[in-house]
């Protein structure tokens, strides 16, 4: 016997929509996924667009977060009030908040700010919310019993941001990464983003490039800019054999 476990190899960095769509590649069916989601109580703010794309001749799946109107930027009290009364599992609302909790430290001191006081722009966005909620459900529909993560690229230049321009990796990418072995790679542009380093860094137990693991399933998200390189996460589910 082993591990169940989830393997993110991140060719060119991750965001949170390549997250939902590398777990959806995986085989999780979209129409239980989409039940799941819908138990947000937000749910007639979005919808979601799940279509096969290929990226350098892979096929993958993409995952498009639709807003239907401007929505508000949000506290973190109010993205936890709209987790907490939703009707996900008790499993599902901790993963959550657990990744908002990471994302909203940076910020605030990023901003030199307090976290009740952190404004989410980016991440208080409706698409960043399903984004986060999205791949969390997906982790437990796949009944992961650990997660693992290779060095995270984080790519270089400048991003536009609702506070102005910004250097790659954006300030609050780079203080949710502490402690966390990254790439400062040429690859012109934003690889990494600071949701999808929210994710990983809340819920990766181990951040690895060498491991023995026997794969079971791989699952390619493609994203929507375009790289010098691949801009795709893959991920890939096996099993860690025990060591005797």
């Amino acid at each position: 016997m082993g591990e169940r476990i989830l393997y993110l190899d991140l060719v060119n960095g991750i965001s949170g929509d390549m997250t939902i769509s590398s777990l959806l590649d995986l085989g999780v069916p979209k129409e239980i996924f989409l039940e799941e989601i819908n138990k947000l109580n937000i749910k007639e703010e979005f919808e979601i667009k799940i279509t096969p794309k290929n990226e350098s001749g892979i096929l993958g799946t993409n995952v498009d977060v639709i807003t239907k109107e401007n929505n508000p930027h949000r506290h973190l009290v109010d993205i936890f009030e709209i987790i907490d009364s939703s009707y996900l599992s008790d499993k599902v609302k901790e993963m959550a908040k657990k990744v908002f909790l990471v994302i909203g430290e940076a910020e605030a001191k990023v901003h030199g700010t307090t976290i009740d006081k952190i404004h989410f722009h980016e991440v208080g966005a409706i698409d960043s919310i399903v984004d986060i909620v999205g791949s969390c459900i997906l982790i437990d529909l796949l009944c992961i019993d650990k997660i693992y993560s290779s060095t995270v690229p984080l790519g270089s230049g400048f991003v536009k941001c609702d506070h102005g321009v910004m250097p790659v990796p954006a300030p609050a990418t780079l203080e949710i990464l502490k402690g966390v072995p990254v790439k400062l790679n040429n690859v012109k542009g934003e690889c990494t983003t600071p949701t999808g380093a929210g994710i990983i860094k809340a819920l990766c137990n181990e951040f690895v490039d060498d491991i023995e693991f026997e794969v079971n399933k791989v699952g390619y998200g493609i994203g929507y800019k375009k790289f010098e390189v691949p801009n795709m996460l893959r991920s890939i589910l096996g099993i860690k054999k025990n060591r005797k």
